[in-house]
């Protein structure tokens, strides 16, 4: 009697701990498949030991947690025809930093915003609900932290406070989807006793519940690496690239007669990368003081002379730099210069300057509102990133690969205008 109380209590113990793998295989069988079938195939063994010696029904072999759920899984958690793993129904929501690029997202995709209220308390807290369930949801955020209307810092806090709504909401993932990930200039010390806010963002954005960020041509790439979770950094220069290619069969421009031109020795890389896709060759500016006395010089690596000048630049804030670049090129003989800007700031008096440049016009994409900037300044020319965005939306959600959308558009923005 003693040895069958004992071999009890060893079955009870068995069969305690199989119910704790099960519990711990379906808390994470969405964000770590293969742990959870680890901690199904325990929970199936501590049964099994509970059990004692397998029946001759039970001794036929039995099919692991991830088999079953891939042969026969729930309805809301079946595969993407893709063969990419569902992470629960699709939800995005919008805050009040560019709800326009929210919705052409969405129009993109074929499916409507989900309804949420962002507003301030009369205090001017923000106030954010939810107005319909995220549990088990696959969610994204569209929420650029950039200048106008309340200002980066508002809608820094909108995204956060959204994030934790979202999060204690019960959803299955979240995605901050932040086309212009603001504090991004500030990556580094530049001196003594100054902040890396760029890191401070990151560990922000992962307290506050997102558990990977969508953004658009992060400023230095380093950025990437001051988070634990996947930060996916897609670029816009093939949109910008197809717009020019565009513009230049209108004209009758051959890729022979473009130069691409970086305003700084900084962004030569990415200068480089749009020259290639352009098929162009490329020039480069430097400025360095040669004696420390004297004021800096500019120095043009490149032939200009009788060309048609692309002056590519990821952020463009008051655009003094693009407008000295125009000034210089034709001074060396350009025919004509077309600025190119995937973040437009145009903190002011960035349009006056524009106005006022050599530029002929300025392209630039919607991941910061434009607001009336369109109208004090003729010569801006808006290529959307919705399509871009988009794309990346629903690859992100299907578990596809991203890396196609790096070399080549989206077949959405394929002939569209």
């Amino acid at each position: 009697e003693p040895q069958g109380g004992l071999a009890r209590e060893e079955s009870a113990a068995a069969r305690m701990t199989a119910r704790r793998m099960f519990r711990l295989a379906m808390e994470s069988r969405h964000r770590c498949p293969a742990a959870a079938a680890a901690a199904a195939a325990g929970g199936a063994a501590a049964l099994a030991l509970g059990r004692g010696p397998p029946s001759q029904a039970e001794a036929a072999p039995a099919r692991s947690f991830a088999t079953i759920r891939t042969s026969s899984p729930p309805k809301l958690l079946a595969s993407d025809p893709s063969g990419g793993m569902n992470h629960g129904p699709l939800r995005i929501f919008s805050g009040n930093a560019h709800p326009q690029l929210a919705r052409d997202i969405a129009a993109q995709m074929g499916v409507g915003l989900s309804d949420a209220t962002v507003e301030r308390f009369n205090c001017g807290e923000v106030n954010v609900v939810i107005n319909e369930s995220v549990r088990d949801c696959d969610v994204f955020v569209i929420q650029p932290t950039c200048n106008g209307g309340a200002g980066p810092q508002e809608n820094l806090m909108e995204l956060l406070v959204m994030l934790d709504a979202i999060r204690r909401g019960a959803a299955n993932r979240v995605t901050a989807v932040m086309p212009l990930y603001g504090y991004a200039r500030q990556s580094s010390k530049e001196k003594s006793r100054s902040p890396i806010t760029a890191r401070l963002v990151t560990d922000l954005l992962q307290v506050a519940g997102a558990h990977r960020v969508l953004t658009v041509e992060l400023h230095v790439s380093q950025i990437q690496g001051f988070a634990s979770y996947p930060i996916d950094n897609m670029y816009a220069l093939p949109l910008l690239a197809e717009k020019i290619e565009r513009e230049m069969e209108v004209r009758g421009i051959q890729p022979d007669d473009l130069v691409v031109v970086s305003p700084d020795v900084g962004g030569a890389k990415r200068a480089s990368a749009f020259a290639h896709k352009l098929h162009a060759p490329l020039a480069i500016f430097s400025r360095q003081r040669r004696r420390m006395a004297e004021a800096s010089e500019v120095d043009l690596v490149g032939e200009v002379n009788g060309k048609t000048c692309i002056v590519i630049d990821d952020i463009a804030d008051s655009c003094e730099t693009l407008c000295y670049a125009a000034e210089k090129l034709k001074a060396r003989g350009a025919k004509a210069v077309i600025g190119a800007v995937v973040h437009g700031v145009f903190s002011d008096p960035a349009c006056e300057n524009i106005m006022r440049s050599e530029m002929e016009c300025v392209l630039v994409t919607d991941t910061i509102p434009m607001q009336d900037k369109l109208e004090r300044c003729p010569k801006l020319r808006v290529v959307s990133v919705a399509p871009l965005l988009a794309a990346a939306i629903g690859r992100i959600h299907s578990s596809s690969s991203l890396s196609v959308l790096f070399e080549q558009l989206p077949t959405e923005v394929i002939g569209s205008e």
